[in-house]
């Protein structure tokens, strides 16, 4: 067995659960002998009896009474040294322990307990005077009920023995020494270390070598002990190597050695020794593991229960003779995980150790002044909470627990009496003696079932009750440790929470403190927040009501509190990403809500009206920023306040925009937490109501820019997009597009993405402009991937968008036609030449537009459209001045463009229907246009197709109220006239120019 440091990294695994008996012990603390002659702990004297080759036959063993109340003797013969000899001696074999040995464990039960004021505040008012008062039970002996022995006149199982002789003192130490230097292999070399440790522990009083030793070479012994610790079977008991370390550190404990108390290494293997025999399987799981890989003839129960005997005792040599109560302080922090356990014989094991513990105290400590145990309150708590224990053995060494607890608050209340103050002394022993008169008919009662008399709501409203008016903080303190306990126990979380939750929002500074200073364990905050975020996620589970839950708003309240608090920091961490998808869709639920539309219970409010500035909304938008800045998020935060993104999210309208930024934020400064967000989303997005699942998808899409989105399978992204475009909500339909949108910028998508091309394409009839913007904006990414048949329907559709009011609509409606025309391959180019001269005339007017993006973007792709042509543009059209600014440009774009399309368009009619267009210089540009072109056409032409029908539209527009569309209306219909009455449209060129008021240059 190597003793290096690095060994310490080993643990010991936890074990299934099993019920198990457990043997009940008292420790006694041997009583100093001075210099020639050497104090026998009772641990020591165990372990003389255990390692005595003699069988104890059955009949001579004395019963123990574990209810009786008297100690059972036990004959003490033989040293420490003898016994180790003979252990040594028996362990040659395997069959070191009889499997028909008996073990007697002396037991002390009081049939007597009292029940006493558990309140520790006069605690807080003893003057510093005080600090050297030395009470014991020999002061109080007019107190019925309460038999206590001091242990320090007690006289009982000790005995006298010679020194050890300096020779064996070297020996033992040069033994010792050999072990730090080298390493153990085998059992009986393990032993007989812990035999020489513990026979050395003996010679502490006057030996001053033996001690120099000890305390020099602490930081060994207890790495030693460590690793032998770890290196026992974490699932079985075969060995009492186990057992005999939990001697070892009792002897030195006993000679104020205290190997489990002070530094980190320390308390490490401290919390090592109570897991390794607490988390052993139970006694009948030992047993069925014996009977199927039998060793030997050893009797696994019995060594067990020696095991578990020497542990309670070792437990018990920290405490008796500490007066202050500091070590009972440490010992229950290292058990209290256990008394919490999930697992029965974990559970049942713990609750035996500190039923010990407690009984060892109320029997045996002088208490003295100042007193240093904090954790009183959460010890009584604790013990009355597994009173009500389903396991029965558990709730039965709990309610022994508790008469001990009951012994030793009376004594604390007592010492906390000032002698000189006779008539509170008077008063203190009358009340005292009252409490215990009506113990012995109520104790029955209270451990059967602790919460027949109070049960945990009534206790909660006592508690929020007082709150009020106690000031001193360390009592404050002590009560909210007592809701911690009870809220971090599974059985009474909601419990705790429902009574919590009904009280009056904003919670007042007394409840506030609650929620803020909770105290528990990491495991425990995860379950309570987990718990009080579902009671608020379940409202969003509902079917929409007429009124909202008062428990949404309790909650949401109660989660800024603790957030505030940042007591549960690590869960909210932990739990970040359903808080805050959580808190958004509370914030959705708000929108627009006072209290009145709240469901408040009846009574709530009997003493205050709600304040009119109180509303749901505040509530759920205060959590949410704190949550932010709780874990971190501060940029996140900036982003929202800068771009105004609080009042977005708290808006009707803007809701959605307002989740989308903040899902851009966190995607941009926290990828990571960005993803875990996703992921959460994935199986909540068809949970819910619709406000539920249009915020959860709003964050959703927005999220799957994140490279991690390619990794999710189509089913729960682009097969449930193409549910979403066919929704009859228009803001699905809109999500679906964007979430499309994000995924199409990952190039691994686009083959899936593909197959909703249909959809999409249809979407670009919508009559929401946002729809139809997310559709091109799809479609841009996708258009020079698409077959011939989509593409041609599409730019069809699009044609239709040439000119909408929506100027962004039209402004990319005319780009993705333009990027359309660019993708058609060459043995399609035929088949789509109409579309494309169709599109010319619309093109070459909305260049003339007053939105100069629009125009932009109409002589761009008129470019695109006249290169697919094969045609060189004249420079003219690039112009940005308006046509009826230059007439001699737009003649020389009109010639160009009427001889172009001469035999395959009829320009002039389709120029003549954008006169009705709704805005001013589209109208101007088209009849403009028309005059032009009557003039350059043949005329002859003109007069077949007959100008009634020109003529009759130009006239309508004579009455428009814009001059100078009547001006140029009224010159392009005498041009019409003209071009239909005169072959020579040559010798009309200078009165063009002379009734348009312009020069020819």
């Amino acid at each position: 067995m190597p003793l290096s440091r690095r060994g310490r990294g080993s643990r010991l695994a936890g074990s299934r659960a099993a019920t198990s008996n457990l043997p009940r012990a008292t420790a006694l603390s041997p009583k100093s002998a001075g210099r020639g002659a050497l104090s026998i702990s009772h641990a020591q004297l165990l372990t003389r009896r255990r390692h005595s080759s003699e069988q104890v036959p059955p009949e001579s063993e004395p019963r123990a009474d574990f209810r009786s109340g008297k100690w059972l003797q036990e004959p003490a013969t033989g040293d420490a040294r003898d016994s180790r000899q003979a252990l040594r001696a028996r362990m040659s074999s395997k069959h070191r322990i009889c499997s028909q040995e008996e073990v007697v464990i002396p037991c002390a039960y009081d049939s007597d307990s009292e029940s006493v004021d558990l309140e520790l505040s006069n605690l807080e008012t003893i003057k510093k005077g005080s600090s050297s008062i030395e009470l014991t039970d020999l002061d109080i002996p007019d107190i019925p009920g309460l038999h206590c022995e001091p242990l320090s006149h007690s006289p009982r199982h000790l005995t006298q023995q010679d020194p050890l002789s300096e020779a064996i003192v070297e020996k033992l130490i040069q033994s010792i020494q050999k072990v730090f230097n080298g390493e153990l292999k085998g059992e009986l070399e393990k032993l007989k270390f812990l035999g020489d440790l513990s026979s050395l522990s003996q010679a502490l009083p006057y030996d001053e070598t033996a001690k120099s030793f000890i305390h020099s070479h602490i930081a060994d012994i207890v790495h030693t002990l460590n690793v032998l610790v770890q290196e026992e079977r974490p699932h079985s008991l075969s060995s009492s190597v186990r057992q005999e370390v939990f001697v070892t550190i009792a002897d030195l404990s006993y000679q104020d050695v205290h190997l489990l108390l002070g530094s980190e290494d320390r308390a490490e293997l401290f919390s090592l020794t109570i897991k390794s025999i607490i988390t052993l399987p139970s006694v009948r799981t030992l047993t069925h593991i014996q009977e199927i890989m039998p060793n030997g003839t050893c009797n696994t129960e019995c060594l067990y229960r020696q095991t578990f005997q020497a542990f309670s005792e070792m437990l018990q040599s920290l405490v008796v003779k500490d007066p202050h109560l500091e070590n009972l302080d440490t010992i229950i922090k290292h058990l209290d995980p256990w008394l919490q356990s999930v697992k029965d014989h974990e559970r049942e094991r713990a609750t035996a150790s500190m039923a010990q513990i407690l009984k060892c105290l109320s029997k045996h400590l002088n208490l003295k002044l100042p007193l240093r145990f904090q954790r009183l309150g959460h010890l009584v708590a604790l013990m009355a909470l597994l009173c009500g224990d389903p396991q029965e053995k558990v709730a039965e060494e709990a309610a022994e627990g508790i008469h001990s607890l009951l012994h030793i608050t009376l004594r604390l209340k007592y010492i906390t009496h000032d002698k000189k103050d006779q008539q509170n002394l008077k008063r203190a022993l009358t009340k005292c003696r009252e409490f215990l008169e009506l113990h012995s008919s109520a104790a029955k009662c209270f451990y059967n079932c602790p919460f027949r008399i109070a049960q945990v709501p009534e206790i909660m409203g006592v508690i929020c009750a007082q709150l009020s008016i106690i000031s001193q903080p360390r009592v404050r303190q002590q009560i909210i440790n007592t809701v911690s306990l009870f809220i971090s126990r599974p059985k009474y979380t909601d419990i705790v929470l429902s009574f919590l939750l009904c009280h009056p929002v904003p919670y007042n500074r007394h409840l506030a403190e609650v929620w803020r200073m909770l105290a528990v364990e990491l495991p425990s905050t995860t379950w309570i927040l987990w718990r009080l975020l579902r009671k608020l996620q379940k409202c969003h589970n509902e079917p929409a009501q007429e009124k909202m839950a008062y428990v949404a708003v309790a909650a949401t309240d109660a989660l800024y509190e603790v957030f505030l608090g940042n007591r549960l920091r690590a869960a909210t961490f932990r739990l970040f990403p359903q808080l805050l998808m959580t808190l958004l869709i509370q914030i959705h639920h708000s929108i627009g809500l006072t209290m009145s539309d709240v469901d408040i219970p009846s009574g709530l409010y009997t003493e205050q009206e709600v304040p009119s500035e109180v509303t749901p909304l505040c509530f759920a938008m205060q959590a949410t920023k704190t949550l932010l800045l709780r874990t971190c998020c501060l940029q996140e935060f900036n982003i929202m306040e800068k771009n105004k993104g609080w009042a977005l999210l708290g808006g009707k309208d803007g809701h959605l925009q307002g989740v989308f930024l903040l899902a851009n934020a966190l995607l941009e400064r926290n990828r990571l937490l960005a993803q875990k967000v996703m992921y959460l989303l994935v199986p909540l997005l068809n949970r819910g109501n619709d406000k539920h699942k249009l915020t959860s998808a709003g964050f959703f899409v927005e999220l799957l820019r994140s490279p991690v989105a390619k990794r999710l399978p189509s089913i729960y992204s682009v097969a449930r997009f193409k549910d979403w475009l066919q929704d009859g909500n228009h803001l699905f339909r809109i999500l679906g597009l964007r979430g499309l949108y994000n995924l199409v910028g990952h190039q691994e998508m686009r083959e899936d993405i593909k197959s909703l091309l249909p959809y999409i394409v249809d979407s670009l009839r919508e009559t929401d402009e946002k729809i139809v913007l997310s559709a091109i904006q799809i479609l841009l990414q996708l258009v020079r991937t698409m077959d011939f048949t989509t593409l041609a329907a599409m730019t069809r559709t699009l044609f239709s968008l040439f000119g909408d009011v929506r100027s962004d609509v039209h402004h990319f409606s005319v780009t993705l036609f333009g990027a359309a025309i660019k993708s058609v391959k060459n043995p399609d180019k035929k088949s789509i030449e109409n579309q494309v001269l169709d599109s010319l005339v619309p093109l070459l007017l909305y260049s003339q537009d007053e939105n100069d993006a629009v125009a932009e973007e109409s002589r761009r792709v008129l470019t695109i459209c006249a290169q697919f042509l094969k045609w060189k543009l004249p420079q003219e059209v690039y112009s940005k001045d308006p046509w009826h600014i230059k007439p001699t440009e737009a003649g020389t774009i009109c010639r160009f463009f009427e001889k172009k399309c001469k035999g395959k368009i009829n320009i002039l009619e389709q120029t003549l229907t954008y006169s009705r267009n709704p805005k001013l210089p589209i109208r101007r540009s088209a009849v403009l246009f028309v005059g032009l072109l009557s003039k350059y056409m043949d005329h002859n032409e003109l007069r077949r197709m007959g100008t009634d029908w020109i003529e009759d539209d130009l006239r309508d527009l004579l009455c428009d109220p814009e001059p100078s569309l009547c001006i140029i209306t009224s010159q392009t219909l005498l041009l019409v006239q003209m071009a239909r009455a005169e072959p020579k449209p040559k010798q009309r060129v200078n009165w063009l120019q002379k009734l348009m008021g312009r020069s020819s240059a």
